[in-house]
Parts: structure tokens; C-alpha cells; sequence
């Protein structure tokens, strides 16, 4: 077994000028767990039996190492298989992007998609292929993909593989590959097969392990609000426009983030200061007193900067961003709810987020609660309410005289309550967002929207069934699924619009009665 307990900064892991400033572009400060312990074991060379979900940034524990391996022009030198299109894609992504500096090329190759094209960019030539099994096999008898070059091949979520029948497609891929390459096996669980494909094909492996059992979570309410990326900062505004929030850090995920953030909301009129890595220790010292005095009561930060921070009286941690790894959000909330207080653990989530907030649910076994967003109307509501009860403070503490001298002249021509109401007017701005702005993408909120779900007869699904799989898994009332037609392959089913995107985030490549499931929004009239 790896004993390493080493911690390291990515600046310790005496990776290329390149592939550093990558990674530093892409906002992450500190490897994760799985990382730390991985990179090195992979530098050298090292087979790797990694066991560990996805979310624990596994991705660039072999991404980053591959990368330092690849002579930028050689032919196909690693191979990532993974058990799904959308895996395969979101893989190509990162190595990409932590290969930019060194011009490295990556192709996804999946099914559905155009195997002309495919074969053209191959052809081409690229550096890294990512592939699910079956296209993978298909390139290999056209003989449009060789494998006589790779130095380094990746199993990716195997036991996902195992499940979706794929493990003999993987053993002939295994076996079109040199003998003496770099063997890295990924896996959340590992059942029998998965196990006998590592004694088989692995050589002298190391053992990885992040393990997620223990994660204890603070007893602090856990919400999330569902928003899109383009309106982001809005969501948050108008929650902060509530007046709930009094003393808060928001978390995002990249340094970058946390610029762009900090300047969004003080251009909105919130006092807010930033916090992160590239920060000199002066700097850092600055925001603090301006966060502990209360010049700034929103502190916006990225993990790695806000560790060690002990601040009292929080009442709020927000997600602006959901973090890459499952400890990550787990020691984000428990920054707040201190000392048998209470606290409110904030996520901002989009549509892509619903991956990881359900594998954050799982680890944590917590069912997060999905909140609405408070409406203009409320947000302008709570605020007067706001302003009422300091109007009653002022007058209760009687210090107005030298007002009444300017308001007196005033009653001569004007009704009372309109000169308050003029004076509110001086003193408030009661419209802090555009209406239309804010109900950006909410359009049709009530309306219906059509599902597409390859649930159908053949697996045994009643209409009663698919109402709850979608309240269990979305947390959506049962009473909100709208008309339900079932086919023997696939369902349609109805749903609220502003829930759809919850549905699917949570239901899409879920295992539903033991096989994965698409879930998508229909096309057309059904």
C-alpha cells in the first residue's frame, strides 16, 4: 500500500514551467488528496490502482502527469477509456487545458458522433485520445486508430465500465497496446473483475485511496439555489438583497473567479474583499481587518486562502462555485454555525453543477434542500420591511430636531407623507435590479416543459414509478409531474420548467433499475 503522506502545493511537484503556469491559469492553488498522492507515484513511472470517486479531481491526478510525459511531436502517445461520451469529452477538456503550453492535442472519441470526422483528425494527429470502449474497438478494426505507441493508458471509472458490459471490449484494447507501458486503473469501488483486469495487466502497481466514509458534516441548514452561469451574479445579488446574509464568505474556485467576483459585487454597491494565493501577506492582512471590523462583510476566497481562518459570528458560507472535491465543501460549511450557533450553508448551482452536488449528497448522506429565488417582488418587500423597522429605532431614540428644522418649511405646502416618502426617495434606492435583468432566464416559470427518459415497459416502469424516481431523486413533489406517456423503450413525462434542469441534472446517467439513463429535454411535438 502508498503510504505517502507527504502535502504538497503544485508548486512542489517539480512539474514543467508549462504545465505549471496551465494550472495556474486554471485557478487550482493546492492538489487535492487523490493528486497529492498520485502525481508523484506517476512521475516516476509508477503502475497506479487509484481508488476514488468522481469529484476528487482524479482527472489531473493522471492529466498532469501525462502531460509532462508527452513529446509534443510524436504520434498517439496515452489512451484514456472511460465508460461514457460525456466523461470522455469533460477528460479531453482538462488535458487540453493543462497541456496549452506545450500545444498538446487531445480527440474524444465516442459513439453518435460523425466517424469521418474522426478518422480526419486522427489522421491529423493527436496526442492524447480519450474514447469510450466501443468506438474505440470500431477505430481499431478499421485500423484508422494505432495503439503501437502509447506510453501511458487509462482506465477511468472502471467498475462503471464492468457494469455497462464493457469489460471484454477493454481487454482487447488492453491488448492492442505495448506491453511496457504506464498502466493506470481508476475506480470508485472494486469488485472482483475489476480486480483480476488490475492482477492481470498491471504491473507491480501502487495503491492510491481516497477514502470518503468519514466525512462528518456540521448540523448547519444546507440549501442550494438553482441559477445558470450567465446570471450568476444576479442570484447571488438578489439573495444578498434579502438581508439574511450579514457576515458571509463566498467560495469560488479559482483565483480568477475570485477577482471577478470581488469587482462585480463592489461595482453593485456591496462591501465585499477578496482573498487568494497570489496575494502578498500585507494584502492578506488588509482584507482581514477590513473583514473583522466590518468594512467588508462579504469575504470572497478561494479554498487554499481561506484555510485557517477563524472567524466568529459567520452567518452565512456561500458556493459561488461547487468545489472539485467532496473535503473541499465539507470544510467550506463548517466555517460557519460555530459555537452551537446557527449557520446556512449556501450553493449556487447550475446545470452542469447537478453531477457533483448529487455526489457531495451521497458521500455526505445529506439531501441538500432546493430553495427558490426570491422573487424582485420579495426582495423589494423585505427591504422596506428593512427600512421600517429603522425608522421606528430613529424615532424611539428621539434625536431629530435638527431635521425637523429642515422639514417644518416643507409641511407649509406639502402633505406630511409626502415629504417622507420624498426623504425615503433621498435616502433609499428600493429598485436594486432591473426586473427584466433579474428574471433572466426564468421565462415560463409555471409553465410545462417535456422530458425525454429511456425509462420504458420493457423495464417495468409505471406511471406511479416514474413519479417516484423523479420526487426521490430531484426532490421535486410528487404532485408537480404533469402528463406521463410511456413507451416500451422510453417515457415522456412533464414536468414545472423551472424544475426541469434540476430533474435532469440529478437523473441523467443516474443507474435507474440497475442500467444508466438519458434524460433530456424533448424535441418537437409529442
Amino acid at each position: 500500500m502508498n503510504a505517502q503522506k507527504e502535502t504538497y502545493r503544485f508548486g512542489e511537484l517539480g512539474l514543467s514551467k508549462p504545465v505549471g503556469k496551465a494550472i495556474a491559469d486554471m485557478g487550482f492553488e493546492e492538489p487535492s488528496p487523490i493528486q497529492q498522492r498520485a502525481i508523484p507515484l506517476l512521475l516516476e513511472g509508477h503502475d497506479i490502482i487509484g481508488q476514488a470517486q468522481t469529484g476528487t479531481g482524479k482527472t489531473a491526478a493522471f492529466g498532469i502527469p501525462i502531460v509532462e510525459k508527452l513529446k509534443p511531436r510524436g504520434p498517439i502517445q496515452a489512451l484514456v477509456v472511460t465508460p461514457t461520451r460525456e466523461l470522455a469529452i469533460q477528460v479531453a477538456e482538462e488535458i487540453s487545458s493543462i497541456g496549452k503550453y506545450m500545444r498538446i492535442r487531445t480527440l474524444p472519441i465516442y459513439g453518435g458522433q460523425s466517424i469521418d470526422r474522426q478518422i480526419r483528425m486522427l489522421q491529423k494527429g493527436v496526442h492524447v485520445v480519450i474514447g469510450t470502449p466501443g468506438r474505440l474497438l470500431d477505430h481499431l478494426r478499421r485500423g484508422t486508430l494505432r495503439l503501437n505507441s502509447i506510453q501511458v493508458l487509462v482506465l477511468d471509472e472502471a467498475d462503471e465500465m464492468l457494469d455497462m458490459g464493457f469489460i471484454d471490449d477493454v481487454e482487447t484494447i488492453l491488448r492492442a497496446t505495448p506491453p511496457d507501458r504506464q498502466t493506470l486503473l481508476f475506480s470508485a469501488t472494486m469488485p472482483d473483475e475489476v480486480a483480476r483486469l488490475a492482477r492481470k495487466y498491471l504491473n507491480n502497481p501502487q495503491f492510491v485511496t481516497v477514502s470518503k466514509n468519514n466525512l462528518t458534516v456540521p448540523t448547519i441548514e444546507q440549501v442550494y439555489y438553482e441559477t445558470t452561469e450567465r446570471n450568476k451574479l444576479d442570484s447571488l445579488c438578489r439573495l444578498l438583497d434579502t438581508g439574511e446574509i450579514n457576515l458571509a464568505i463566498i467560495f469560488c474556485r479559482t483565483k480568477r473567479g475570485v477577482d471577478e467576483l470581488t469587482a462585480g459585487l463592489e461595482a453593485r454597491g456591496y462591501p465585499a474583499a477578496g482573498l487568494h494565493g497570489d496575494m502578498s501577506q500585507h494584502q492578506r492582512n488588509s482584507v482581514m481587518r477590513q473583514f473583522k471590523n466590518g468594512q467588508a462583510e462579504l469575504l470572497v476566497a478561494t479554498d487554499v486562502a481561506a484555510r485557517g481562518l477563524d472567524i466568529d459570528n459567520l452567518s452565512h458560507v456561500v458556493n459561488y462555485d461547487l468545489p472539485q472535491d467532496v473535503e473541499f465543501y465539507v470544510h467550506r460549511i463548517g466555517r460557519t454555525g460555530r459555537a452551537g450557533k446557527t449557520g446556512v450553508a449556501v450553493s449556487l448551482i447550475t446545470h452542469r453543477d447537478y453531477k457533483q452536488l448529487r455526489l457531495i449528497e451521497s458521500m455526505i448522506n445529506i439531501k441538500i434542500r432546493r430553495c427558490p429565488l426570491p422573487s424582485v417582488a420579495e426582495v423589494t418587500r423585505r427591504q422596506q420591511e428593512g427600512i421600517r423597522e429603522r425608522l421606528v429605532r430613529i424615532i424611539e431614540e428621539n434625536k431629530l430636531e435638527q431635521y425637523m428644522d429642515i422639514i417644518r418649511p416643507l409641511l407649509k405646502e406639502n402633505e406630511p407623507i409626502s415629504i417622507a416618502a420624498a426623504a425615503l426617495h433621498l435616502a433609499y434606492d428600493l429598485n436594486p435590479m432591473d426586473s427584466r435583468e433579474a428574471d433572466a432566464g426564468e421565462d415560463g416559470r409555471g409553465g410545462m416543459v417535456r422530458l425525454f427518459i429511456t425509462l420504458g415497459r420493457k423495464d417495468n416502469i409505471t406511471p406511479g414509478d416514474m413519479v417516484r424516481i423523479l420526487a426521490e431523486e430531484s426532490g421535486m413533489a410528487g404532485n408537480l409531474v404533469g402528463r406521463i406517456n410511456i413507451y416500451d423503450k422510453f417515457s415522456f413525462v412533464e414536468v414545472p420548467r423551472e424544475w426541469s434542469s434540476c430533474v435532469i441534472g440529478y437523473l441523467h446517467q443516474s443507474t435507474v433499475k440497475g442500467r444508466r439513463i438519458s434524460v433530456e429535454l424533448a424535441r418537437g411535438r409529442q
